[in-house]
C-alpha cells in the first residue's frame, strides 16, 4: 500500500548541498567537461507527454516492468501499481524533468532483475505502507542531482561531486549507474530501518550520507569501486 498525493520533490529540498568553502578550483580532461556538459544539459530537458520519443520512452518503461502486462493507454489507472501517485506518470515527471524517466528505464534495462526485485518488493520483512516505487525513483534523482552539485554553473563544488567527475570521465553511464546503486540502497536502508511510509524521508538522508562518504573514499577510481555496487548482483 502507498499513501497520498504528496511525493515528489517532497524531499529532496530538505537537504542542502554542502559545497567546499574552502573550494580549490580542479582541472577537468576534455572528455570530462565534455560528459559533465552533457549531463547538465539533460537536466534542463523537461518531460513532454506530447513528444512522440518522450511517450515511447514511458511505454518502454512499462513493458520493462511488466512485459506480460498490457499497457491500456499512456492515461491509465494502471500506472498506480508501478507507483506513480496517479493515473498520468506525465505529472509526476514535471517535477524532475526527462532525466527521471531515463534513470528509470535505464535501471529496467541494465539491471533487470534488480529493477524487477525492488518494484515488487520481493526482499525482506515489507512495511504495511510501502514506498511508491516509481515516485521514490524521481526524488532518487533529485537527491543525485542535488548531492553531485550538478545544477551549479561549471564544475560542482562538493568533494562528492568532484569525484564524480572523475567517474564520468571512465563512464559516460556514471549517473544512471549511480541512480541504480542508490535506489539499491534506498531499499536495503529501508529495511533495515523497518520503515514505513512517512520515513522515506529518514531513509532517503541516510542514503544520502552513506553515498557521500563512498564517493569521498580516496580509491575510487571508477563506479565499480563503490562497495554499494554489489547490491546489484545480490
Amino acid at each position: 500500500m502507498v499513501g497520498s498525493r504528496s511525493w515528489i520533490g517532497g524531499f529532496f529540498h530538505r537537504t542542502n548541498t554542502k559545497q567546499n568553502d574552502k573550494f580549490v578550483d580542479y582541472p577537468l580532461t576534455p572528455l570530462e567537461e565534455e560528459r559533465l556538459q552533457r549531463l547538465q544539459e539533460r537536466l534542463d530537458v523537461p518531460y513532454d507527454e506530447t513528444s512522440l520519443d518522450h511517450q515511447e520512452s514511458l511505454r518502454a518503461l512499462w513493458n520493462c516492468a511488466f512485459p506480460n502486462v498490457t499497457l491500456k493507454g499512456l492515461i491509465s489507472e494502471q500506472w498506480k501499481d508501478m507507483g506513480w501517485q496517479g493515473a498520468n506518470p506525465s505529472t509526476d515527471f514535471r517535477g524532475c524533468g526527462i532525466i527521471s524517466l531515463e534513470n528509470l528505464l535505464f535501471f529496467a534495462r541494465k539491471y533487470p532483475a534488480s529493477f524487477h526485485r525492488l518494484l515488487l518488493k520481493k526482499d525482506g520483512d515489507r512495511a504495511t505502507w510501502e514506498y511508491p516505487f516509481a515516485a521514490a525513483g524521481i526524488n532518487i534523482s533529485f537527491m543525485l542531482i542535488q548531492m553531485l552539485d550538478l545544477c551549479s554553473e561549471g564544475k560542482p563544488r562538493c568533494l562528492p561531486g568532484m569525484n564524480f567527475v572523475k567517474l564520468l570521465g571512465e563512464d559516460e553511464d556514471a549517473f544512471d549507474d549511480l541512480y541504480c546503486i542508490a535506489f539499491e540502497m534506498v531499499d536495503a536502508q529501508w529495511l533495515a530501518m523497518h520503515a514505513s511510509y512517512m520515513n522515506f524521508n529518514e531513509v532517503l538522508q541516510a542514503t544520502r550520507k552513506q553515498l557521500e562518504r563512498e564517493l569521498s573514499l580516496e580509491d575510487i577510481n571508477k563506479i565499480q569501486d563503490l562497495p554499494a555496487y554489489n547490491l546489484l548482483y545480490q
